[in-house]
């Protein structure tokens, strides 16, 4: 249950990634509030995932989520640049926080 809170807190960051961008500095009132839900339901997840995961395996899958998924939707739907080295680079993220998940970390 705890890895699943912390699934769905990284999927939450991505939200809050791109609610940020669109907010164009705060200027914008419904992407700011977006950026605002999505923020505080993501790290609010975090934090109980934490009582009961270690706290460096679960920031990475958290971040790593975050990270990979607002540079895929920036991809696909924000126009952001498409390159061999960008994809390669995410794919690395993603090895890399499922290797700090199989390296043993759950009570």
């Amino acid at each position: 249950m705890a890895w699943l809170l912390v699934i769905v807190a990284g999927l939450l960051e991505t939200g809050f990634a791109v609610c940020l961008k669109l907010s164009h500095g705060f200027t914008r009132l419904w992407p700011t509030i977006a950026f605002a839900a999505f923020a505080l339901g993501s790290f609010g997840l975090l934090t109980l995932a934490l009582k009961r995961l270690d706290v460096g395996p679960a920031y990475a899958v958290w971040t790593g989520i975050g990270a990979a998924g607002t540079a895929i939707y920036g991809m696909v739907f924000l126009g952001d640049l498409v390159s061999t080295l960008k994809i390669v680079s995410i794919s690395l993220v993603i090895i890399g926080v499922i290797g700090l998940q199989l390296s043993g970390s759950a009570h």
